[in-house]
């Protein structure tokens, strides 16, 4: 059963109360919310220290994925639906803010990938940033999943 994770206090939804006080990006597909880790189902992100080659320049694309859902955030809380937990027990689920998808925004904009091994729901927004070479698919990169075996 799903859960939604940001009704924990009913007053968030007629107050315009911001908790970015309460929220911390861990990198670009877990953030701590109230002190939960939230893991993003279904997407997979470049590690922290995972660099990608643009023009033969070394381009920090873990953080860059973190910088941008940093900015997307911005000071709003977003508003997650639960899951499950994972194999670290951490909450899987989905987040968005205003409304949209952060897992979705992140594929599509190319800095997240569809993480087929659990999910086929953002296989479009990757092809979609693949087909247009935006993010990561303008550069040359290792799929995180094959980074995490090698570091």
């Amino acid at each position: 059963m799903k859960k939604f994770l940001g009704i924990l206090f009913p007053f968030l939804l007629w107050c315009n109360a911001s908790l970015a006080n309460n929220l911390k990006v861990v990198d670009g597909d877990t953030i701590v919310l109230n002190g939960e880790k939230i893991r993003f189902s279904g997407i997979d992100t470049p590690e922290l220290t995972q660099t990608c080659l643009q023009n033969d320049q070394v381009v920090a694309c873990g953080m860059l994925a973190k910088k941008l859902l940093v900015k997307k955030i911005g000071n709003i809380t977003p508003e997650c639906i639960s899951e499950g937990k994972d194999v670290y027990k951490r909450t899987l689920a989905e987040c968005f803010v205003n409304g949209e998808s952060l897992s979705k925004f992140l594929v599509r904009s190319g800095y997240a990938f569809a993480y087929r091994k659990y999910s086929t729901k953002f296989i479009e927004d990757e092809d979609f940033a693949k087909a247009n070479k935006l993010g990561i698919w303008a550069m040359k990169f290792q799929y995180p999943w094959d980074f995490r075996k090698t570091s």
